[in-house]
């Protein structure tokens, strides 16, 4: 049993109270989002992978029990427990029963490891977290464009890959969808087809990719145009090596917490660079950060500005990425100023956080499912509130480090999805949080 099960055992809520302000130094785990598509390459490539730096999410923890379901031995060396080494297994496997896939939002990542598998992947729709429907027309038009067949029901649906696949595959991308954009590069190397990928998503989980398929051989290159992918030539068959990087989403969620404290704290293991668009709105502010190479320093502000913040999640080059957004929320609500907030790619996160916001007493106006706006400093009062999915989560932890009395945080199991253990960290920064024993 994982330590991210043996949590979920023994907590399923956590009690939070006001302290004094954050403040340390505190380490990141590898990062969720980036460690789903990895894996999905590591199973995509035909050769043994090892891939260190994998969080003890829940969310990861359930993807490497459904490759071993797909037919792919997955081991875990035992001086490295943040490591797996996937590794295929010869000859066609007959197609699972993957029901455990719905409760994982990005099950889609198993389609090419189940085509390269058994030459058909079929999965129920998209489970997880409560925050929109996770649109996979765009995911179905890629697997058209290399020859695969698509059918769905109200279930789930199935994919059939193509007998020939054509040596070229040219794409292009209506929007920048980051799923969309892994699954052409998946089946690009799963097929060993060269790839043009026109308007794709560049986000760092995408790169991620990428920097690992480089390491092995393939030729890549990207720009906000186009990503360009050609197979090695003669193909390798030595064992790859891959890392990944640092949680961009952790770091930002306790960017926001030192600073809804009014705190001062490093964070190591992230890649700086990543955190740009969250530290200008910090900066704007009136929240001074420092982006290093590996980390990013919050520093105790002076004076808050009374600027107001824009927050608009985007999924173009440079864009803030729709993660951070609750964490900026509730960090917003101790900040001066009338504040927007957008998340078009989510449409129900708004639905999800805004109620349980509410029940602490935070005012937030909803010009639509997608976009509010809210006017700080609101003071807020501690009660039990829900995480619903993993982002609303940390919001609720940050907004309860700054509430009155007590904030119950329950659904802790939805905060372990997507991190091993959140909770500590802030702990490790001085926060006061208890884990509430089921």
């Amino acid at each position: 049993m994982t330590l991210a099960q043996l949590r979920t055992i023994r907590a399923d809520a956590v009690t939070v109270r006001p302290g004094r302000p954050l403040s340390g130094t505190v380490r990141v785990d590898g990062s969720k989002n980036a460690a789903l598509p990895l894996l999905a390459a590591a199973a995509s490539l035909g050769r043994t992978v090892h891939l260190a730096g994998l969080p003890a999410s829940a969310d990861v923890q359930l993807m490497l029990n459904l490759f071993e379901q797909c037919g792919y031995r997955v081991t875990h060396p035992v001086l490295e427990p943040a490591s797996a080494v996937v590794m295929p297994r010869p000859g066609a496997i007959p197609a699972p029963v993957m029901a455990d896939a719905a409760r994982i939002r990005a099950s889609y990542y198993l389609v090419v490891p189940l085509l390269a598998a058994g030459g058909q992947a079929t999965l129920p729709w998209p489970g997880g977290c409560r925050i929109g429907d996770r649109g996979m027309e765009l995911h179905f038009r890629v697997y058209e464009a290399f020859g695969d067949s698509v059918a769905i029901d109200d279930d789930g649906y199935r994919v059939t890959a193509a007998k020939t696949v054509p040596d070229t595959v040219v794409i292009e991308l209506p929007f920048r969808s980051r799923g969309a954009s892994i699954a052409a590069i998946l089946r690009s190397v799963a097929a060993g087809s060269r790839l043009e990928l026109g308007n794709p998503n560049l986000s760092p989980e995408t790169v991620s990719v990428l920097t690992a398929l480089r390491s092995s051989g393939w030729e890549t290159d990207q720009n906000e145009d186009k990503i360009t992918l050609v197979p090695p030539r003669g193909g390798l068959n030595d064992p790859a090596s891959w890392t990944v990087p640092g949680d961009k989403i952790e770091a930002g969620t306790l960017a926001c917490a030192i600073a809804a404290t009014g705190g001062e704290g490093r964070i190591e293991g992230v890649t700086g660079s990543d955190l740009t668009p969250l530290m200008a709105l910090l900066d704007q502010a009136g929240i001074p950060a420092t982006l290093g190479p590996d980390s990013v320093t919050i520093h105790r502000s002076t004076q808050l500005s009374g600027l107001p913040l824009r927050a608009v999640a985007s999924l173009s080059p440079g864009g803030l990425d729709a993660d951070f957004e609750p964490g900026l929320i509730a960090l917003a609500l101790g900040l001066p100023g009338t504040h927007l907030f957008a998340d078009a790619i989510n449409p129900g996160r708004h639905g999800n956080l805004i109620p349980e916001l509410a029940r602490l007493g935070a005012k937030i106006e909803e010009n639509s499912p997608t976009e509010c706006r809210l006017t700080g400093p609101q003071r807020l009062t501690g009660t039990q509130v829900e995480a619903t999915d993993i982002r609303t989560g940390s919001a609720l932890v940050i907004a309860g480090l700054t509430a009155r009395g007590t904030t119950t945080v329950t659904g802790l199991g939805q905060l372990q999805r997507g991190h091993a253990d959140l909770p500590a960290k802030l702990r490790q920064l001085g926060a006061d949080i208890t884990e509430v024993p089921r």
